[in-house]
């Protein structure tokens, strides 16, 4: 018989997946270990490998398919010297037999033939993975753009181009009220990362008990000393966000107890600052990892996140640069948010949510004086982190932000 391709589970909370790209055709010979096709998951596009070698038989799930469940057959791979007849008693033993009499005839090999399910998909319009998904989200048919990608394929850039009025958005049904026009709202697609973003955030609202703790924080120190830092580092400038990353990577180890994670079974204890750092990207939010940063240098963090937010928004992160983290980063300042609460990120403890550096009023021994002035709300779980330990942590990452030579030592 056949060996089953089954549609893996690459992330613990992927129940299904689209089923992007088929890297292999039928006919085409598989070795073990070699990538197969290309799944989106609820964090990103990722490769998948096959797990034995042989030749591709049957493609079961065709390209564009959406919510694809977990460990449902994909396609039959054929070991050396095994015929396509075995694809035949597959299908007549896995499918009712009134089924099997309305398949295609589908030629294999030399001569021989089998019957096999017919593609319920149709023709598709050839776009890479993050064309396809930027036009789902922005409600725009594929067949209504041209690709200039290689034969024809639709990229990225030709559904932005769409996206600025080249074209139309798919058309709408109309109300009349009170003499004026509207239209409707478009229904956007939920991606497969839309879906477990909405479902783990309600369940950290639902269920987590959330406090927050605020702090101010005069970064003119850290300004001064990173302008004369990017001043001698030409390729590589550092951001306020690298500085943010250290700080509360190295709060984290002065104050073990709010670098902690909870569980059912007790709370895990975290001897490394892995700092997770939220990155919006088309359709949704990922976050990328930073490990070990209190033991970084400032221009290596720069390096890394720079690297892991490129590689995110193309959807080329591995599981484990963005699976796990003791503690969560959200910096809003860049966009002149002020102020706000994040929602933590189970199993986590906390969330930092950082807002824009303005320049404000500020009385030192009874004198005004204009100070750069950030603020920074930490949500912490009740459950794992008491309010003394979450006040600890934000004391001990002020005192870094306001004096950041103590994290070039």
């Amino acid at each position: 018989m056949p060996i089953e391709i089954l549609m893996p589970a690459l992330s613990p909370t992927m129940t299904e997946g689209n089923l992007t790209k088929w890297v292999k055709k039928e006919g085409d010979r598989v070795s073990t270990g070699e990538v197969i096709a290309e799944i989106e998951t609820d964090k990103a596009i990722m490769e998948v490998e096959s797990v034995d070698g042989g030749i591709v038989g049957k493609i079961l799930i065709q390209e564009g398919a959406e919510n694809v469940k977990v460990n449902e057959v994909i396609a039959l791979l054929l070991e050396d010297g095994e015929s396509a007849d075995s694809l035949n008693r597959y299908m007549s033993a896995v499918m009712p037999e009134s089924q099997t009499a309305k398949n295609e005839s589908v030629n294999f090999g030399a001569d021989k033939s089998c019957s096999l399910p017919k593609n319920d998909f149709g023709a598709r319009q050839p776009a890479t993975p993050l064309a396809r998904r930027v036009a789902d989200n922005a409600g725009i048919e594929l067949s209504k753009i041209k690709g200039t990608g290689p034969h024809g394929r639709i990229v990225r850039d030709d559904v932005v181009k769409a996206l600025d009025g080249s074209i139309a958005r798919q058309p709408q049904s109309l109300n009349f009220c009170c003499a004026n026009c509207f239209k409707e709202p478009t229904l956007i697609k939920i991606s497969q990362m839309r879906k477990t973003i909405a479902q783990r955030l309600t369940g950290s609202k639902q269920q987590v008990p959330h406090f927050y703790l605020s702090v101010d924080c005069e970064i003119d120190s850290i300004l001064t000393i990173r302008k004369k830092l990017n001043e001698s580092n030409e390729s590589n400038k550092l951001t306020v966000n690298d500085f943010v990353i250290k700080a509360a990577a190295c709060a984290l180890i002065d104050v073990p107890e709010a670098n902690v994670s909870w569980s059912d079974d007790g709370i895990f204890q975290h001897h490394t600052a892995d700092i997770s750092v939220a990155v919006a990207i088309d359709g949704g939010l990922i976050t990328p990892i930073i490990q070990a940063a209190s033991t970084k240098g400032l221009k290596e963090i720069s390096v890394q996140a720079k690297d892991l937010i490129q590689r995110a928004n193309a959807g080329k992160l591995k599981p484990e640069e963005f699976q796990g983290g003791t503690f969560t980063v959200s910096n809003l300042g860049m966009y002149g948010v002020k102020t706000f609460s994040a929602i933590i990120n189970p199993p986590q403890g906390c969330i930092l949510a950082v807002g824009a550096g303005e320049q404000r009023a500020v009385v030192r021994d009874g004198s005004i004086s204009v100070a750069t002035v950030m603020s920074c709300t930490l949500s912490v779980d009740h459950r794992a982190v008491d309010g003394v330990a979450g006040a600890k942590f934000l004391a001990a990452f002020k005192k870094r932000m306001e004096e950041p030579a103590i994290m070039l030592m």
